[in-house]
């Protein structure tokens, strides 16, 4: 498993990285959130052992950051924002070479390299140059490299940047896949609904603090707590707001137009569905009436401030 032990990056006065701090265990997928200059990146490179932790440390399976990097290396793949791919080789070229940096065995190359590419579906693209791929393919091989010598974790640091919406829906298929297969897999992303859709646990982090961490849903029910019921009445809604307000389980009712209120409730389903049916009986005509669901959006957008260091 991954730990991130009050992991700091100070550069002078600055705190880039403020004692930040989670685990993650094989199968996670991870979606690392934040604002540019949240210092996202520099965690990730910190964790890669490309640059030193100011303070705290990182284990991936034991192996720490600090005292046994070449250790963290072996068990790692990062892809970075910015990736270099060669002119003038051809894919399985392009992957015999890495194979052969993480010293895997001449005869065990080509099986490795047949199912790397199989795994990222570019099995057809065995013998193409790399400079004839597509930007989507590009990123798929770069995957492929970061794949060869089997890592437990992985780190895509924005992975879907500059793709278009079918290569970005091909790309987290993939990302599901490697955390069916087991992969500690951390995606840096500002795509935030993709992130919800395919991330078992999210971290927001701003100026260098993490400011939530944790499942999905676990998150949007700490910063929102109770339910928000959006109802559209039929007429005016003044005097249903003195009405509803005095109800059980009601902590607020807000009039947002004309025929329109917003209810804060503390009740379950039940009561939720007898307040539908207390409202009805008190003559108080209802066009619409459901619960609003929040998502990963709201919560990046209520909790941070778009601040950066």
């Amino acid at each position: 498993m991954l730990e991130v032990v009050n992991l700091r990056k100070a550069y002078g006065p600055l705190l880039a990285v403020d004692d930040v701090s989670f685990s993650l265990s094989p199968g996670d997928v991870f979606g690392f959130i934040g604002p540019n200059g949240a210092g996202k990146t520099t965690t990730i490179r910190m964790l890669t052992t490309l640059l030193e932790p100011t303070g705290g440390t990182a284990r991936i399976n034991g192996a720490d950051i600090w005292k046994d990097p070449m250790g963290v290396r072996r068990q790692i793949g990062y892809m970075p924002d910015f990736f270099g791919l060669y002119d003038d080789i051809k894919v399985w070229e392009y992957l015999d070479f890495f194979a052969a940096i993480y010293k895997i065995p001449t005869r065990d190359r080509n099986a490795v390299i047949d199912n790397v590419l199989e795994l990222t579906d570019l099995t057809t693209k065995r013998e193409s140059f790399v400079q004839t791929l597509s930007r989507g393919m590009q990123q798929r091989l770069c995957l492929a490299k970061c794949l060869v010598h089997d890592p437990a974790l992985l780190l895509l640091d924005e992975p879907a940047s500059g793709l278009d919406p079918r290569a970005r829906a091909e790309f987290k298929e993939l990302v599901v896949e490697l955390g069916r297969m087991g992969k500690i897999v951390i995606v840096s992303s500002h795509i935030l609904p993709e992130l919800a859709a395919f991330c078992n646990k999210v971290g927001i982090i701003e100026r260098g603090k993490m400011l939530a961490y944790g499942a999905v849903n676990d998150i949007v029910k700490q910063v929102r707590a109770g339910r928000h019921i959006d109802v559209r009445l039929l007429g005016e809604g003044d005097g249903a707001v003195d009405v509803i307000s005095k109800m059980p389980h009601v902590i607020k009712v807000s009039t947002v137009g004309p025929s329109a209120l917003e209810i804060e409730f503390s009740g379950d389903d039940q009561q939720q569905a007898a307040l539908l049916a207390t409202m009805l009986a008190k003559g108080i005509r209802i066009l619409d009436f459901h619960e609003r669901k929040f998502d990963l959006e709201d919560v990046f957008l209520q909790i941070t401030t778009g601040a950066v260091n």
